[in-house]
């Protein structure tokens, strides 16, 4: 992760100011405060569905609003009413996560369905939603997104939100509405009102206003977790003496000297993180290892919408409630059967590791862009990629299907073609090992190991064999695992490396040595087309040197196939199979390229490799290279440098490890 150039670095940094000036320039809320009756004259018409939106419309609205305005998508005035059912409601609700979460598309679209359903005023909303999942997974990452989204969309139009000012609870104005009269209301405006008064509002609005509620104070309020304006986080410190008041609040006995009345909301400590959450979201981490009288309460809170203390009725409290906990927590919580009532109450999400290793690569990307230590360091265009391999291995069962590997079924969840196994597999694969994913090595672990292994180096670089070191050394010292997890462990980085590394450190050589690879890939390609139509239709082809028609080459053909080990029984599918993506391809107007099928791309580049070996071997295996071997050896070095993600080092020690695969061979 080498730094930028001066002048890179400087426009990239003109352009992040000029970003934050648009985000600064969109997000520029209006503040808004005046009496009950000026809301109701001024604020409530043509915005009465927005204002009386349940906590679940509201997250769905920020979900959608989010889409609407991600790059690429139309952003529109800014005036919209924010209720997400214009056209294409829902297609980009994952767009608040992309950015931070990879590779966990399926539970992130069951999360999105959880609260689409919600806000349709379905039995789901009277649910508690619980992550569940391995450490280091996504799931606290999810809370927080939320959690920030919210805190964003409500600077916007389409977010705001309007409290009756100075309420611990930020309840909704329209609360006020008597009772006797919402029916009218709701004759008027379109919209029903459900929520109620609560004690502290009750008691100001008599003692203050005289019941004239049309003089009571309303305020725009922002949503932030910093300030407690709904948004709320839990975390049980230590369950045993954890007290429900962090949840409900408690009597503030310093406060009844002044007020003279244990009952009197005034003498009452609001503080409770229950409040803070109204009208947004409650966070509760480790949910599971709380006593059982805060779950029933916060079911109760879920399905209800209202809490009971001492001395007060219920108080009405519109929140969402997202916890997570870890699988050993949940599991010890399924042994209870008392508990089998609160799991009834509460949607649960597996969100597993993800099991593609592009996906992994891309979180480790994320993780060591955002650590000083790597700030410096250079990283080989491998090295995430390789480790990536290594911690998807250690999460995935090994199959029993004859004819698939652990090497096989990886690439099958990289989206990657393998002969004789379909796309539509990978469904069948996950249906037959539901908990994948659940287990295995955390993000945390492997960059970890990276951190390590840059601190004991003297080099601002690290190769992926460096990387592969210093996992093997963090598996070797874990106090935690025992010796028969440890090796196994170890297997998957031999099997990392000579699957996977050993494939592309090659091919990066290759390339690197001659320079017209890619046009000579490309000629490749289109004669093994030419080739293929013609022995489907079986028909001849004119020979482009002699101009004499000929039977199509079987012997090319089977040479390129054998590269990638597609048998003599399974050719006939393959080549239909690459005419198909062909077809697709020139029916879009678009090139048939390497870039159009991997399985081609990767035999044509194995058989232009061994068409090649010789001069490789000969100019990387040279104990003392005359002038025109250096030379070469010096081009391949500052072409991998200069083309394909190395830097001096690891350019070197591609080259030098690419030497000794050819001497093994």
């Amino acid at each position: 992760m080498t730094s930028d150039s001066p002048r890179g670095s400087s426009q990239r940094g003109e352009s992040f100011v000029e970003a934050l000036s648009a985000y600064s320039r969109f997000h520029r809320a209006q503040h808004w405060s005046g009496t009950f009756g000026e809301f109701l004259r001024t604020v409530v018409p043509g915005n009465t569905r927005q204002l009386a939106r349940s906590s679940h419309e509201y997250l769905w609205d920020m979900l959608n609003w989010f889409g609407k305005t991600a790059p690429g998508a139309n952003v529109g005035n800014g005036n919209g009413n924010g209720n997400g059912n214009g056209n294409g409601e829902g297609a980009g609700s994952k767009e608040l996560f992309k950015r931070e979460l990879f590779g966990i598309d399926e539970p992130l679209g069951r999360i999105v369905d959880y609260f689409k359903a919600a806000a349709a005023g379905s039995d789901v909303g009277r649910r508690l939603l619980l992550l569940l999942g391995p450490p280091s997974g996504g799931k606290s990452t999810m809370a927080i997104l939320l959690k920030r989204g919210l805190e964003e969309y409500s600077h916007t139009d389409e977010g705001a939100l309007y409290a009756l000012q100075g309420s611990p609870m930020h309840e909704s104005p329209l609360n006020l509405i008597p009772a006797s009269m919402r029916g009218e209301f709701r004759d008027t405006y379109g919209v029903e009102i459900k929520g109620e008064l609560s004690p502290w509002a009750r008691d100001r609005l008599e003692r203050e206003f005289e019941g004239d509620f049309l003089r009571m104070p309303v305020e725009r309020v922002f949503l932030s977790e910093a300030s407690r304006v709904g948004v709320g986080t839990y975390a049980p410190h230590d369950p045993t003496t954890a007290d429900l008041a962090d949840l409900v609040g408690s009597v503030d006995l310093s406060k009844v000297a002044q007020f003279g009345d244990e009952g009197d909301p005034r003498a009452w400590s609001w503080s409770g993180a229950v409040y803070a959450a109204s009208r947004g979201v409650l966070e509760m981490i480790e949910i599971l290892k709380v006593k059982r009288e805060f779950l029933y309460l916060l079911l109760t809170l879920t399905q209800e919408k209202n809490v009971k203390v001492s001395r007060f009725p219920l108080i009405y409290l519109d929140e969402t409630i997202l916890a997570h906990t870890n699988l050993a927590e949940f599991h010890k919580f399924l042994q209870e059967k008392e508990n089998e009532a609160l799991l009834d109450r509460m949607v649960i999400v597996k969100v597993p590791y993800t099991l593609s290793y592009n996906e992994e690569s891309r979180i480790y990307h994320k993780l060591v862009s955002a650590a000083p230590a790597f700030r410096d360091v250079h990283l080989d265009p491998h090295a995430l990629k390789l480790a990536a391999v290594f911690a998807v291995l250690t999460r995935l069962y090994k199959p029993e299907r004859e004819g698939l590997d652990l090497s096989k079924k990886l690439r099958l969840y990289a989206g990657e073609s393998v002969e004789g196994f379909p796309e539509t597999e990978i469904t069948r694969l996950r249906a037959e090992a539901p908990e994948e994913g659940l287990t295995g090595v955390s993000p945390r672990f492997i960059v970890n190991s990276i951190s390590n292994a840059i601190t004991r180096t003297d080099k601002k670089s690290l190769t992926s064999m460096e990387v592969l070191l210093a996992l093997k050394d963090s598996i070797e010292t874990d106090a935690r695992m025992d010796a028969k997890a440890k090796k196994l462990w170890i297997d998957y980085l031999v099997l990392a490396r000579k699957d996977f590394y050993n494939r592309w450190v090659k091919e990066d050589v290759h390339r690197a040595l001659f320079a017209s690879f890619e046009d000579e890939a490309q000629q490749l390609l289109d004669k093994y087309l030419d080739e293929v139509e013609a022995s489907l239709d079986h028909r001849e082809v004119t020979d482009p040197i002699t101009g004499e028609s000929r039977p199509a080459d079987e012997r090319f053909l089977r040479s390129v196939e054998d590269k990638i080990k597609v048998s003599e029984s399974g050719k006939l599918t393959f080549r239909q199979e690459v005419v198909r993506k062909a077809m697709v391809a020139y029916k879009a107007g678009e090139k048939f390229t390497l870039n159009s099928h991997s399985r081609m791309r990767e035999a044509i580049e194995q058989y232009l490799f061994e068409e090649r070996r010789d001069v490789l071997r000969l100019v990387t295996s040279a104990a003392r290279p005359d002038d025109e071997a250096r030379k070469k050896i010096s081009a391949v070095q500052d072409r991998l440098t200069s083309e394909y993600g190395y830097d001096d080092h690891s350019a070197k020690e591609a080259l030098s490890y690419v030497t000794t695969l050819l001497a093994q061979e």
